[in-house]
């Protein structure tokens, strides 16, 4: 029998079918007389769900399926279940019967999966919750329901686990395309191995797990934002084991799918925008991928490196932890030796509980006998409470390496880690010396004070030479330096046909390292005219700043006059090249355009905001996005950034460096740049990633300036002819209108009218947020400013398409 499955639609929670339906048959219910055929279709009794055949996206196969029909403010089409997922019909004279005995058909061939039934007098019925039920027509309990068969999406009131009493396991499994329905790579199940807990998972990889109940929530899910917060919970006895949320009563209309992406995503319905919001969404960060940080090794999304061993260990693989690969793990100072009672328990409190599918779960002891169990089991590697809900009952106890660590600024549970005698010594000894520690630093660091003053003069000096020798991050952080016969090897001794781009810097290639690793390899030209500041500044602040939306870098190299950053690879490319390259608009659908504004936008505000350094960028352009295997967007290239103490909010430069057609006006007329000149730059993004055009500056035709036509169009009304011809029908409007709208707020003229990029995360994240009219874009004063310049004959650089420009004072 065949499992049918569903899709839910992508960020704005929409798919978009390709025909009408134009008629119903009679009320909510299917008879055994009355098949439904294609064309026709059952609505519920508050019109909230309709049932029918449908076309997804291009798709011209025909599918049986459940999906929104009317919500409070407007209509959609969402898609929430699918009966003939992996047996599609090829054309228009479909029918879907209920049989006399009460099972489902369609075109009497296609059996749904259902339990054996003998009904006398079956009717079928679509429910007001989406669920479609048989059941005798004169009893109200149902014999089988579609609920028990979900697809990709989760509706209140449906289980998500098992049936322990007949074997039902009901998961959530994804699209394999937004055309196609059939099982796609994600799953999302819950497992009943140890503590139960809910699993995302690729294939037979897993990719993000829900941690285990704690009597309040499970542990990697945390609280539900108020806004949107619904009664769920989770039932674990011997007939059942299920999660499920219900929002009956109130005025929520809520869904949860997972997406083929491998995204677990929550929205919400607006009345009054008449859309789907998205407002929660898993793994939301590096720390909640599985196992970031291999066995014993903790992540940390707060801190760089973002992974470190736990007291006690030290990494499996130093070489490959400085390339910020920790998936190794770590191992252990002393190994563990129970005979001789040598040991103890390290405390450390977690975000959530390590992975727990091969532990041993006590139900009903407390916390001394929890331990006392443990020291008893030589194999025991660590112990903690199994329920946090008041009463501290249950007991989980590990017998094999912890894996899937993960700290929090707010932590929530305690787990007792055992160490040798040895190893709980020593970091002992590191608390008790602290105080000690301190007088003696406050005494050398007066006392070389007088030496350190004289030798500012000649660091300044000889920092350039200096940067040959070595880089190190004073004292947070150590860069891999990798052999330059390790990067001649990784790159073919720097092939042509590796090179995958060209900048200001030099060229990049394409290299693949002895363990299969592949890397781009950013390789200084010895004739640049960014060399050792940029150099050093890329160094200094990429190796700092941890961010899924930010590039990563693995390591450098330094030989002779060869100076060599080395990055993760990013398959994809730059956006640039998706943009405007020879495969223009290849894979850029509205959605995957919107995932990357998002993606920008947050990398921004962790450079703005939310990273320990206060960075603007001052090269934010499509050549400098990256784009990885799912399209996630990653902000790169460093090297004119610069650091922002806490009390500043603007600074004045003689050297204005950048790239026209992305560089606000204060900066390029006054040297004057801050937090709203990424800002600016952000918004030119915007528009040409919803255009699929170049803002150039072209002094002969300045109505050809993508601001202009974008501020021409908007005061016309015409807006939507501003959109890129190669994106399909599948698009929001409104979606589209509130970017160019906030496009259009990033671009004004005056600075202070800019929004900050905390405001454009809530704006791009909250269809029902107002946004304020903008006003006009700050490109008439730099046409202006660009004659001056080049009549004026002021000294100007151009190389590839940076633009440097020596600033003589105003």
């Amino acid at each position: 029998m065949l499992i049918f499955k569903v899709m839910a639609p992508l960020v704005a929670g929409l798919v978009f079918l390709s025909v009408t339906f134009p008629y119903s048959i009679a009320a909510d219910t299917l008879n055994p007389d009355q098949p439904l055929r294609d064309g026709q279709t059952i609505v519920s009794a508050k019109e909230t769900f309709a049932l029918g055949f449908f076309s997804p996206g291009e798709s011209k196969h025909r599918y049986v399926g459940i999906w929104y029909n009317k919500l409070p403010g407007g209509q959609t089409t969402t898609v929430v279940w699918v009966a003939n997922r992996s047996s599609p019909l090829s054309g228009t004279n479909g029918s879907l019967e209920l049989n006399g005995n009460g099972t489902l058909t369609i075109n009497s061939m296609i059996s749904l999966p259902m339990t054996m039934v003998a009904l006398t007098n079956p009717v079928a019925q679509l429910l007001d919750d989406g669920n479609f039920v048989i059941r005798e027509s004169n009893s109200s309990e149902f014999a089988w329901q579609s609920f028990d068969y979900p697809t990709d999406t989760l509706l209140s009131g449906m289980k998500l686990g098992w049936d322990l009493r007949t074997g039902l396991n009901r998961n959530l499994t994804s699209w394999r395309s937004k055309d196609d329905p059939s099982p796609g790579s994600y799953v999302v199940s819950i497992n009943l191995e140890g503590t139960t807990q809910g699993n995302l998972w690729s294939g037979s990889t897993k990719k993000w797990r829900s941690g285990p109940w704690t009597g309040i929530t499970f542990s990697n899910v945390g609280e539900q934002p108020r806004t949107y917060s619904h009664r769920f919970g989770f039932v674990n006895n011997k007939d059942e084991v299920y999660y499920m949320y219900n929002t009956t009563g109130t005025q929520i209309v809520h869904r949860k799918l997972v997406d083929q992406s491998g995204m677990l995503q929550n929205f919400v319905w607006i009345e009054s925008t008449g859309m789907w919001n998205l407002f929660l969404k898993y793994p939301m960060n590096e720390c909640l991928e599985y196992s970031r940080c291999g066995p014993y090794g903790v992540c940390d999304i707060n801190v760089w490196p973002i992974c470190r061993c736990l007291q006690g260990f030290k990494p499996k693989s130093p070489q490959e932890w400085l390339l910020m690969d920790a998936s190794s793990g770590c191992d252990r100072l002393t190994t563990l030796d129970c005979k001789n009672r040598s040991n103890g328990f390290m405390i450390v409190t977690l975000a959530a509980l390590p992975e727990t599918s091969n532990a041993i779960v006590y139900t009903n002891i407390n916390q001394d006998e929890c331990r006392y169990r443990c020291l008893k089991n030589c194999s025991c590697t660590a112990y903690a409470t199994a329920n946090i809900s008041g009463a501290g009952l249950g007991c989980v106890i590990w017998v094999k390496e912890l894996i899937d660590l993960r700290m929090s600024s707010h932590p929530t549970q305690d787990v007792f880690v055992r160490l040798m005698a040895a190893d709980l010594a020593s970091i002992s000894n590191k608390f008790s010396k602290k105080s000690q520690t301190k007088s003696v630093v406050l005494i050398i660091v007066f006392s070389m004070a007088a030496l350190i003053i004289p030798l500012i003069y000649f660091y300044s000096w000889g920092k350039k030479k200096m940067i040959q020798k070595d880089i190190r991050g004073n004292g947070e952080f150590e860069l891999a330096q990798l052999q330059w016969s390790t990067l001649m090897v990784a790159t073919h001794n720097f092939a042509m046909t590796n090179i995958l781009g060209k900048g200001g810097f030099g060229l990049v290639y394409k290299g693949k390292l002895a363990e299969g690793r592949e890397i781009a390899v950013k390789r200084l030209s010895k004739n640049s005219t960014q060399g050792i500041d940029e150099f050093e500044n890329e160094v200094t602040f990429i190796a700092k700043l941890q961010h899924r939306n930010l590039v990563r870098l693995l390591g450098y190299c330094i030989k002779g006059d060869e100076k060599i950053l080395v990055y993760e690879y990013m398959p994809n490319g730059s956006l640039d090249a998706c943009l405007f390259g020879k495969e223009k608009g290849e894979h850029l659908d509205w959605q995957t355009r919107f995932h990357i504004i998002e993606g920008i936008a947050r990398g921004l505000l962790y450079l703005h905001q939310d990273s320990r350094l206060r960075i603007i960028h001052r090269d934010l352009k499509a050549s400098n996005i990256l784009l990885d295997i799912e399209m996630n967007s990653k902000i790169s290239d460093f090297g004119l950034a610069r650091n922002f103490g806490d009390c500043e909010t603007m600074i004045k430069t003689r050297k204005v460096v950048g790239t026209y057609g992305y560089m606000a006006p204060e900066y390029t007329l006054d040297g004057v740049f801050s937090m709203k000149s990424d800002v600016f730059s952000f918004g030119v993004l915007i528009l040409e990633i919803i255009s699929g055009q170049r803002n150039r500056i072209l002094l002969s035709n300045p109505h050809l300036y993508l601001l202009g036509k974008a501020w021409r169009l908007w005061n016309e009304g015409k807006v939507l002819d501003l959109l890129d011809p190669l994106i399909s029908n599948s698009f929001s409007v409104s979606q589209v209108m509130r970017c160019i709208n906030i496009g259009l707020l990033c671009v004004q003229e005056k600075s202070e009218d800019r929004p900050s990029m905390a405001s454009i995360i809530v704006m791009l994240s909250n269809d029902d947020a107002p946004l304020p009219e903008p006003k006009e874009p700050g490109f008439k004063a730099i046409f202006s400013t660009k004659h001056d310049a080049v009549s004026n004959q002021n000294d100007l650089h151009t190389f590839n398409d940076i633009t440097l420009t020596e600033q003589i004072g105003r």
